[in-house]
């Protein structure tokens, strides 16, 4: 079986998104389809269902996939035997990223990258996504998933791997905050909010109250969006908040979204090093995955 549409499989099985798997892996879209349906045809089923907007893997591609990572993992063992003196990459990455990207970003990367580069040691730190910036410079961390910050330093590098929304949220508990929201309209500068302490999270609050006119009635700032989604689901108070932390949070169904009368521009989300070491030979692999 072709080595090079196993990989190509794998990749779109992480990003269920043709478009993406084609850009990304340096292939125009008829190739990857061709690709797919010879895999299919040999398998003699449908590995994806897909349509105009999405794509989704059929029971028979999730038993394909579990193969398909044996089967690379294999090969990568077969070279290394064949021939020891191959350049296998080994040695180790710290990473360092919010418990959220943990769980909704960084998974997917790790795949990825441990199927190409399976002797290179992997540790993870989680933290306070707005802390990733210092982690990297300190050198702390070789890598980070960070909120691209409105300045930058030119010592690093950002590779942006998407997009996240942020809007508004309230408690759905019967709370002072759950009162205030239901009146209309709906008195902003009295409503308690809970901030972010510094990053980029707290500039677009800044930003957000600067834009509605009003000096914000700040209950509490806070280390950390997802300790921001528990107090809000607690009743203390309404936040700004991404949205992938709070559908990725146990309290989600305690939160309610509001309507913004100002548009919250979403964070670049990313992944960062120092340029001097972008072509280290780990960490340039790293960022090819992305």
């Amino acid at each position: 079986m072709d080595i090079r549409a196993l990989k190509l499989y794998l990749h779109l099985c992480d990003s269920l998104h043709f478009g993406k798997t084609a850009q990304q892996t340096h292939v125009s879209p008829s190739t990857l389809s061709r690709a797919l349906q010879r895999l299919e045809e040999e398998v003699g089923c449908k590995l994806f269902e897909r349509d105009n907007r999405s794509v989704s893997i059929t029971h028979a591609g999730n038993e394909f996939k579990q193969f398909a990572e044996h089967t690379l993992a294999e090969w990568l063992s077969l070279k290394s035997r064949i021939d020891p003196d191959q350049p296998l990459l080994h040695g180790r990455i710290n990473l360092y990223c919010s418990v959220t990207a943990a769980y909704s970003h960084l998974p997917a990367l790790l795949d990825r990258f441990r199927r190409e580069h399976p002797h290179v040691e992997i540790t993870l730190n989680t933290g306070d996504a707005a802390n990733a910036v210092e982690e990297i410079q300190h050198n702390r961390a070789d890598m980070a998933i960070i909120a691209l910050p409105d300045s930058l330093p030119s010592s690093l590098h950002f590779e942006e791997i998407g997009q996240v929304p942020l809007h508004l949220y309230a408690p759905t508990i019967k709370c002072q905050a759950q009162s205030m929201i239901k009146q209309q309209p709906i008195d902003w500068a009295q409503l308690p909010f809970i901030v972010p302490d510094h990053g980029p999270g707290r500039r677009r609050a800044d930003n957000w109250f600067k834009a509605m006119g009003f000096k914000p009635n700040i209950y509490a700032q806070v280390s950390g969006q997802e300790a921001i989604t528990s107090m809000v689901a607690l009743g203390c108070g309404v936040s700004i908040s991404p949205e992938v932390v709070v559908e990725n949070s146990p309290v989600r169904e305690r939160l309610q979204r509001l309507e913004s009368p100002q548009k919250i521009a979403p964070f670049q989300l990313g992944c960062c090093c120092k340029e001097k070491r972008t072509q280290e030979p780990i960490l340039k692999a790293f960022l090819e995955v992305i």
